[in-house]
């Protein structure tokens, strides 16, 4: 028989009634990579998204692109707001005007990527270069370029987030910013322990450095 000691969760923290009863019970709570940093007292690690989306940008924008677009997920999610800052930023210090319809939100998954894309390659002056808020909806635009006969990265480069194992069964493999899963999940499991065994933390919020790993799916830009 195993004591549940503490609570690890991805993505979201428990809903309101759900830390109440946890509390009651004085199991501490773990949040790996939230969609928002909690408006409780409950521990969070994620990864260094504003440094991300700076620096896949900047790869981008390294590559000669200035028609860039930003294919967010969830509009109001904390992380994606961050990578959107992260890119703006980036532009607006290389003086590269963002127009509106060049930013797109919808979800972090694959099938919102392929309808986002869609949507960006369509435009009168398309952009030459998609910055995805995550590997599943960068595929998905991917899959958006090839539909309109587009070829990969020679006529789109793309950029993704997180470095999934999918982001190296595509072809071509995927540029994207690594999110150090493995060492978050590593340092939720430790931290759980720690709370669980009444010491206290440094920090309510834990973050590590993300790391662009550059692949196939960006090259410079064209004539």
């Amino acid at each position: 028989m195993y004591l549940l000691r503490s609570v690890i969760t991805i993505g979201s923290e428990p809903a309101p009634d759900q830390l109440a009863a946890l509390s009651r019970a004085r199991l501490p709570v773990v949040v790996v990579d939230p969609l928002n940093l909690p408006d409780t007292p409950v521990t969070s690690v994620g990864a260094t998204n504003f440094a991300g989306g700076l620096s896949a940008t900047r790869h981008l924008l390294d590559l000669g692109h200035r028609r860039i677009a930003y294919l967010g997920g969830i509009a109001d999610a904390a992380c994606n707001q961050t990578r959107m800052h992260g890119y703006r930023a980036a532009m607006e210090a290389a003086g590269v005007p963002v127009p509106a319809e060049y930013v797109r939100t919808s979800g972090f998954r694959y099938p919102y990527g392929e309808t986002g894309g869609a949507a960006l390659l369509d435009l009168r002056l398309p952009p030459t270069a998609i910055f995805a808020a995550s590997d599943g909806s960068a595929l998905g635009a991917m899959q958006a370029a090839r539909a309109r006969g587009l070829r990969g990265p020679e006529d789109l480069s793309v950029v993704g987030f997180d470095d999934t194992e999918v982001a190296v069964m595509t072809s071509p493999q995927l540029t994207t910013v690594r999110q150090p899963l493995r060492e978050m999940g590593g340092i939720a499991l430790r931290t759980a322990l720690r709370l669980a065994a009444g010491e206290k933390i440094e920090s309510r919020h834990i973050e590590l450095a993300t790391e662009l790993i550059v692949r196939g799916s960006s090259r410079a830009a064209g004539p």
